[in-house]
């Protein structure tokens, strides 16, 4: 029964004391139950592997490993497999044309009739019957095209893998009955929602801004072909990230908020900006990034050159950093 149909959760299941129950009403609260569940599965979650069902196998084996492992199918079933399972690989030399064979290992969710019986009881005036069934799910070889557009060649397999009734778990290449490469586990689809880029940015208002000097072979303040001229220092100061929850370091951006002007007695108006960069040394973190920047400002004349200090303490102090962090 699809999922999407709610006529199973028309009416409520009660008890009462002193009620005769049939096995009918315990089954009927079970499919109950269980239906509410796959609603959710359906409506919250994306089929696919949630945990486990890794397919172990090397060159040369002649079998697979599926480890235990939970998934959900499209309905919102659950598919679970509770102890190591070891399944020959199709026993197959060739495609015919002396090349490999390619197979999907896929899991399905089991019927109860595909269940075996791991408990019985004696029924009062009545016949023994099953009270448990063992937990096992359907797994299938899907033999796949030749070619590098590889599909299913069961138009009916395609179609419950494409409805995603069957899970692939994996990929095979069979060469004379053994496997002619380790097993992949490409196709897969994880059921955990898809994790795309965190991000996040900050600013902060207040850095502390700490000099440092050129050595005397590194810069100068002749001015440039551009009429810049570099202020013989360079600062740094570091840029705390944490209020964003990284759990990785991000790769970061920063900007310099603030003004570029310097008001000057001798030359009037002068712009300051400055390069930056994210140091590397130290490193970034996921808690955060130091930031480097190099002062410029536009070439005063000569009787301003003694204000050219200045931006130490009139414009950089009032700079702010702005700053955008991206997780993958």
């Amino acid at each position: 029964m699809a999922t999407n149909d709610t006529t199973p959760f028309r009416e409520r299941i009660q008890f009462f004391n002193g009620e005769r129950l049939f096995a009918s009403d315990l089954q009927d609260l079970e499919a109950f139950n269980r239906q509410m569940r796959w609603l959710h599965n359906q409506s919250l979650h994306q089929p696919g592997i949630g945990t486990g069902f890794a397919v172990t196998g090397n060159a040369g084996d002649r079998q697979v490993v599926i480890s235990p492992g939970y998934a959900l199918d499209s309905l919102g079933r659950e598919i679970i497999l509770t102890q190591n399972e070891v399944l020959p690989i199709p026993p197959v030399a060739d495609n015919g044309a002396g090349a490999s064979v390619f197979y999907y290992l896929t899991v399905s969710y089991p019927n109860d009739a595909d269940l075996k019986p791991s408990e019985t009881r004696d029924g009062i005036c009545v016949p023994q019957g099953v009270v448990r069934l063992r937990e096992e799910p359907v797994f299938c070889w899907v033999l796949l095209s030749d070619g590098t557009q590889r599909q299913p060649v069961d138009p009916t397999l395609k179609d419950l893998i494409r409805k995603q009734l069957y899970l692939v778990l994996a990929q095979i290449e069979v060469f004379n009955c053994k496997l002619k490469q380790p097993v992949s586990m490409a196709p897969r689809r994880s059921a955990l929602p898809a994790k795309q880029p965190r991000i996040a940015c900050g600013a902060d208002p207040q850095p502390v801004w700490t000099k440092h000097d050129f050595s005397a072979n590194d810069h100068t303040l002749q001015p440039s072909m551009a009429g810049l001229q570099l202020f013989p220092s360079w600062f740094s100061t570091p840029i705390n990230t944490s209020s964003a929850g990284f759990h990785a370091t991000p790769v970061y951006e920063a900007r310099i908020v603030g003004d570029r002007i310097l008001q000057t007695s001798a030359a009037g108006r002068i712009l300051v900006d400055a390069l930056i960069s994210i140091s590397t040394n130290p490193a970034p973190t996921a808690q955060g990034f130091t930031l480097n920047i190099y002062v410029f400002m536009t070439v005063p004349p000569q009787a301003a050159v003694a204000e050219i200090a200045t931006p130490t303490t009139r414009v950089i102090p009032k700079w702010q950093v702005s700053w955008i962090g991206i997780e993958s």
